[in-house]
């Protein structure tokens, strides 16, 4: 029964999360008007809209102008269910599951702004600001001195690492919104689960980096979005991070 409920109700919050996607780095109201495709704006009707299906049987292209559809709105509605599916695996439907997925919701809209725009929108750091100091304050997942411990560890070690850059190689090494971005994430984990995030996308960020650069895709001043890399250091440390650090414990102290 739940397991029906999650996938459900996560689809349709992937198709909202899409329209955040695109109307707020636009500065568009996400309630007004509705729907439309963003090519011609020809408003959409319920059958161009069913999550998933629509997309495939239009074959990524507008029923109107027929121009292509970015392929992303098909992957948020594949990965949100998805991810929320994994977290009732690891947590079930408690309010530790809301507060993660809020989180992860979060990071699935700040990823896509990352990637399309290189922007982290202040409204989103705003509303994780919000939403994370709710749920530390009624100790659902974490206690409030955590929370405020998380904040300063997420944000501060990338605050950290971008200075040194500045001072080393006088360029920018990480952005306000990625700082920003691990210190709401700080607030939701705490600040062990936190700096072991960090870590993580360190690691990644640095590995597919590389990755790029070899293979000629990037080079070497091109801009490389971290957001999405925090987001999936994130989701690796909430599904994972306590039995890593057990495992830790156990082979190495």
């Amino acid at each position: 029964m739940y397991i029906a409920l999650i996938i459900l109700f996560s689809i349709l919050l992937a198709s909202f999360y899409n329209v955040c996607i695109h109307r707020i780095l636009i500065n568009e109201s996400i309630i007004y008007p509705s729907s439309y495709c963003p090519n011609c704006r020809h408003p959409l009707k319920i059958l161009d809209l069913i999550p998933i299906l629509s997309y495939v049987l239009l074959l990524g292209r507008c029923r109107y102008c027929k121009s292509k559809i970015s392929p992303r709105y098909l992957i948020v509605e594949l990965i949100t269910p998805i991810l929320a599916l994994l977290l009732y695996s690891k947590l079930g439907f408690t309010w530790q599951f809301i507060s993660y997925f809020t989180l992860v919701s979060l990071l699935i809209i700040t990823s896509f702004t990352d990637i399309e725009q290189q922007i982290i929108p202040n409204i989103l750091i705003f509303l994780g600001l919000i939403f994370g100091l709710l749920f530390s304050l009624t100790n659902i997942t974490i206690n409030f001195l955590d929370a405020i411990l998380g904040l300063i560890v997420g944000a501060g070690s990338l605050l950290i690492i971008a200075l040194i850059s500045l001072l080393i190689i006088r360029k920018e090494g990480m952005g306000g919104g990625d700082i920003k971005l691990l210190g709401v994430i700080g607030l939701f984990m705490g600040w062990k689960m936190t700096l072991l995030t960090f870590l993580f996308s360190i690691y990644l960020g640095g590995l597919f980096s590389i990755l790029l650069l070899l293979l000629r895709i990037k080079k070497r001043d091109d801009y490389i979005p971290f957001a999405p890399f925090i987001s999936l250091a994130t989701l690796v440390t909430l599904l994972w991070g306590k039995d890593m650090i057990s495992w830790y414990l156990i082979s190495f102290l």
